[in-house]
């Protein structure tokens, strides 16, 4: 992919290792010759196909046929391409935009519960309105509790998503819900950048985001910081204080998406103002609307990283631009699901 870094296989070392994975993460476990069960399949929607092959590579198996079309008047049409009757179905769909693939990703459940899955399991990369989770203003919906709504409704029995906007989120859905972190495999790639209390320091763009980035400067032993951001309207945030120093150091700003990127480009325009010798962004789910791409090219931002969650179009790919997959997250969560294991080890001391 020209003008991005994408690590496709990057070497996870937190913990022990297996194989040369991250600690826990390995093959299927079925005695001597380890293979995926016979009994589930995996699809994925139109949002993130790369994506759903890259969890299915993980899995050892390949992805489940679908035929997914758009008429011309808009309406969609799903049709499963092959038997899955008593299976245990994953299917894979990020909500963004919003609006095209919530919709797919209903029919898809739809269709798999008529086709008498056994299991159906929303695999939601990237779970959109999920900043829309209470009444703020009269006369608004709580969006992300209808959207859960309608994804249950579907038929599916499991969700799995990552690094939701509010965690509480959870709470809206009547079946089991996974949240899943990508910071499992984002410190490994931060852990590179070899920096300590007195040479780095995580700065936290708004208050919340304090917890995951005090989260971040623990493990990585460098220093926090906040700012205390101010929305004067919708999609735009201005900088009233900072807590911190930032003088001579090397910074990461670090939150759960990049949207306009105003809060990122704030935040370091604050750190170079403060002293700040580079500033690096991080985040899992690069939305990057409006003059996002923009904002950050001409930002003091030295390096963009972000996961794939989101598929890119080439217009949305810039040279600070990095991507980091987590597909072995979602392949080895998929994997402990269907074998009964342990989910919450995986992620043990990074929630």
């Amino acid at each position: 992919m020209p003008g991005a870094k994408y690590d496709d296989n990057q070497q996870l070392e937190i913990g022990g290792s297996f194989n040369g994975r991250t600690h826990g993460f390995g093959p299927w476990d079925r005695g001597s010759t380890p293979c995926p069960p016979a009994d589930m399949k995996v699809f994925t929607g139109r949002s993130n196909p790369e994506l759903g092959k890259g969890i299915a590579d993980y899995l050892g198996i390949p992805l489940g046929k679908i035929d997914i079309q758009t008429f011309s008047d808009g309406e969609i049409l799903v049709a499963f391409e092959e038997n899955i009757r008593n299976e245990e179905v994953f299917i894979i769909q990020s909500t963004n935009p919003p609006a095209e693939n919530i919709l797919e990703l209903l029919l898809m459940l739809d269709a798999a519960r008529r086709a008498s899955a056994s299991n159906v399991v929303a695999v939601i990369p990237y779970f959109g309105y999920g900043r829309q989770d209470r009444k703020d203003q009269p006369r608004v919906p709580i969006s992300a509790r209808l959207m859960l709504d309608l994804i249950t409704a579907g038929g599916v029995k499991r969700i799995i998503a990552m690094d939701l906007h509010s965690a509480q989120i959870q709470g809206f859905a009547n079946v089991p819900f996974d949240h899943l972190y990508s910071r499992i495999v984002l410190l490994d790639k931060l852990k590179e950048l070899n920096l300590d209390e007195e040479s780095g320091v995580v700065l936290a763009p708004d208050v919340g985001s304090a917890k995951m980035s005090q989260s971040y400067a623990k493990k990585l032993n460098v220093g926090f910081a906040l700012i205390d951001k101010r929305r004067p309207k919708r999609n735009k945030a201005e900088v009233a204080n900072l807590v911190g120093d930032l003088k001579d150091k090397d910074v990461l700003i670090i939150d759960d998406m990049i949207d306009t990127a105003g809060t990122l480009c704030n935040a370091a325009e604050t750190a170079v103002n403060e002293g700040a010798k580079s500033v690096t962004a991080i985040a899992t789910h690069p939305v990057l609307s409006g003059m996002a791409i923009k904002s950050l090219e001409e930002s003091p931002i030295s390096k963009v990283m972000v996961c794939d969650t989101i598929k890119l179009g080439e217009e949305k790919i810039f040279d600070k631009l990095e991507i980091i997959s987590v597909a072995e997250v979602f392949g080895e969560s998929i994997k402990r699901i269907v074998e009964g294991t342990s989910l919450s080890s995986l992620f043990r001391g990074f929630n």
